[in-house]
C-alpha cells in the first residue's frame, strides 16, 4: 500500500494542537490516588518453564480497584544483584501467552515483566486477567468499553494497571527499583507512553507505532481496526460522537507525552494504517514540552518507510537493545542537552 498520510518531511515538523481536558491532571491524580489505596504486591510464585536460562514468577498485582492482574516476571537463570527491568505492556486483542513466548529482554541480561491486558485475550494469545468492570455503556470491542464517559472507560482502568505494575515491578525481587523501563508496541507503545507521562521517574521509555495517539485524527483517516471499531461504534450510534471525543481526550499519547521526562526510543512504519505515521509524530514531536524541565528529554524515532504496521520488526529490536544499553550506561544527570534524531530505514 503506498502512503496513505502526510509525507516525511511535514511529518518531522507535525505538532498539531490536540484536545486537553481542563482537568486531564486532576483527573488522572484522582485515578492514581484511589488505587493506591490498595496495597500493590498481592501475589509472587515460582512458574515451571523447562527453560534453563531464565526463572521466571507468576504475578499477581492489585490494579485499577484493587482487581487482581497478572504479569510474567522473568530474569537471567542465576543473575547477581539488582537488574534493570524492561516493564512490557501487550498489543490488542492480546493477554499475557505463556512465560517462554517473550525471552528477548531476559536472554539480554533485563529482569523483564510482561502484564496481562485485562479482558482481552484470545486474538493472538490467551490472557488471564478479566475485567470485571467492562458493564458500562459502549460497544462491544475493548476500544468502546465504557466510550461514553472517562470515568468508565476501558483505558482509564489499563492505563491505572500500567502504572500500579511500575510499582509492581520496583517491589519485586532482584530488580532495580531506579531502572525500571516502559515498553510495548501497538496497544503496549501506547500504553507504555502514558505511563510515561505518568510516572516521572522512569529509567527509559520504548514505543513503536503507539496506540491512542491524536485520537481525534486517527478515528477520521482510517478504518484499520482499532480505531475502525470506535467508528463502527459511532455509525451505530449518531448521536455519540460527542461524549465519545470527550472521552477519548483524557487517553490521548500526545497529551502524556508532552509530560514525560525518561529518554524515549519510537519507531513507526510510514505505510502504518493501524496506527498512522501522523499520530506517532504527533507524540514524538511534542515528547516532553510540557513536562516543566529546563531541557527536553532525549529522543529518537526509526522510520521504515516501506513498512506497515510491522514497523521494523527485529531490526527494529536490535536498534532497541543498543539504544538502552547506551541510556542505562549513563550517568542519571547525563540525558541532557537532549538529542532529537529522526533516522530514515530502508
Amino acid at each position: 500500500m503506498p502512503h496513505f498520510d502526510l509525507p516525511l518531511d511535514q511529518l518531522r515538523q507535525y505538532a498539531p494542537t490536540v484536545a486537553e481536558p481542563a482537568d486531564f491532571d486532576a483527573f488522572w491524580r484522582a485515578t492514581l490516588a484511589a488505587a493506591a489505596e490498595h496495597p500493590v504486591l498481592v501475589d509472587v510464585r515460582p512458574e515451571p518453564t523447562h527453560l534453563r536460562l531464565v526463572d521466571t514468577w507468576d504475578v499477581t498485582f492489585a490494579g485499577y480497584g484493587g482487581d487482581p492482574v497478572r504479569a510474567w516476571y522473568t530474569r537471567p537463570a542465576g543473575a547477581d544483584g539488582p537488574l534493570p527491568l524492561v516493564l512490557e505492556y501487550v498489543g490488542y486483542g492480546r493477554g499475557r501467552g505463556l512465560p517462554h513466548e517473550r525471552l528477548t529482554w531476559p536472554v539480554a541480561g533485563y529482569a523483564h515483566l510482561l502484564m496481562d491486558a485485562r479482558g482481552q485475550s484470545g486474538h493472538y494469545a490467551a490472557g488471564d486477567t478479566p475485567d470485571p468492570r467492562a458493564g458500562a455503556l459502549g460497544g462491544p470491542w475493548p476500544v468502546t468499553w465504557g466510550i461514553l464517559a472517562p470515568e468508565d472507560y476501558y483505558y482509564r482502568r489499563l492505563i491505572t494497571d500500567a502504572v500500579r505494575a511500575v510499582q509492581a515491578a520496583r517491589a519485586l525481587p532482584g530488580v532495580d527499583p531506579g531502572r525500571v523501563v516502559a515498553a510495548g508496541n501497538s496497544q503496549g507503545g501506547g500504553i507504555a507512553l502514558a505511563v510515561a507521562g505518568l510516572v516521572d521517574d522512569l529509567a527509559a521509555l520504548i514505543t513503536t507505532a503507539p496506540f491512542l495517539c491524536h485520537v481525534q485524527r486517527a478515528i477520521e483517516i482510517t478504518d484499520a481496526e482499532p480505531y475502525g471499531e470506535i467508528a463502527r461504534y459511532l455509525a451505530a450510534d449518531r448521536t455519540a460522537e460527542e461524549a465519545v471525543r470527550r472521552t477519548l481526550s483524557y487517553v490521548d499519547g500526545v497529551t502524556f507525552a508532552r509530560r514525560a521526562v525518561a529518554p524515549a526510543h519510537f519507531g513507526v512504519g510510514l505505510r502504518d494504517t493501524v496506527c498512522p505515521p501522523s499520530t506517532v509524530f504527533a507524540a514524538h514531536n511534542q515528547y516532553g514540552a510540557a513536562n516543566g524541565r529546563p531541557e527536553p528529554p532525549q529522543r529518537v524515532v526509526h522510520v521504515y518507510p516501506f513498512n506497515g504496521h510491522e514497523g521494523g520488526e527485529a531490526v527494529q529490536v536490535r536498534r532497541q537493545l543498543a539504544w538502552l544499553a547506551g541510556v542505562l550506561a549513563a550517568p542519571a544527570d547525563a540525558t541532557g542537552p537532549a538529542t532529537d534524531t529522526t533516522e530514515e530505514s530502508a
